[in-house]
């Protein structure tokens, strides 16, 4: 059975730092661009940030750039995402997704069409930057 796992959220202060991890079980991650989106409260979706299967490319949303790290480890089949300097805007669940089809040298980053891109979903976990 095909399962991601998303690790490593937690309360941080602002200008905190934390790494999330997404794990999987039952497939290569290597085979697939890894996403990490994001949705607060009674908000849409976001998309975070992408890392493509050849690991030559990587994107990030605007609100993040600079501050937010993508990597993979294959030896590990994880997917980090490092995030410092963390704001309060930067609250709620991360989940990882993982798509199966989209070029090799691709990934998608955006909020719209997460659903089209991605095949498999993570539970989430919860990043909430408070003092």
């Amino acid at each position: 059975q095909l399962q991601l796992v998303e690790s490593g959220g937690g309360l941080v202060q602002p200008g905190g730092s934390l790494t999330l991890s997404c794990a999987a079980s039952g497939f290569t991650l290597d085979y697939y661009g890894i996403g990490w989106i994001r949705q607060a409260p009674g908000k849409e979706r976001e998309g975070v940030s992408c890392i493509s299967v050849s690991d030559g490319f990587t994107d990030y949303a605007d609100s993040v750039k600079g501050r937010f790290t993508i990597s993979r480890d294959s030896a590990k089949n994880t997917v980090y995402l490092q995030m410092n300097s963390l704001k309060p805007e930067d609250t709620a669940t991360y989940y990882c997704a993982a798509d199966a089809t989209t070029s090799a040298s691709y990934c998608y980053s955006g909020s719209r069409y997460l659903n089209t891109y991605y095949d498999y979903w993570g539970q989430g976990t919860q990043v909430t930057v408070s003092s």
